[in-house]
């Protein structure tokens, strides 16, 4: 599945996009595997709270099933102005 980055986590990350063989049923459990890999990914999923999501393009939550998923990206909250 590819995995995209965007704004301060693709910095927190230093990667935009990545591909990755996951076995996580939930984005929850895509973070926790994300997480455990090294420091850089631990902080940039340190407050998931401060995170968005979206997986196909939709806009879902961290508890969303990933089966069939081809596509997920996080970001922050955006901001109208």
């Amino acid at each position: 599945m590819d995995v995209l980055y965007f704004a301060w986590v693709r910095e927190r990350i230093g990667l935009p996009r990545e591909t990755v063989q996951t076995s996580a049923a939930t984005v929850r459990d895509l973070v926790a595997e994300l997480s455990a890999r090294e420091a850089r990914y631990e902080a940039a999923f340190a407050d998931t709270t401060a995170l968005r999501v979206a997986v196909n393009q939709e806009l879902a939550d961290f508890d969303t099933p990933l089966a069939g998923a081809r596509e997920v990206a996080f970001f922050p909250p955006m901001t109208g102005g």
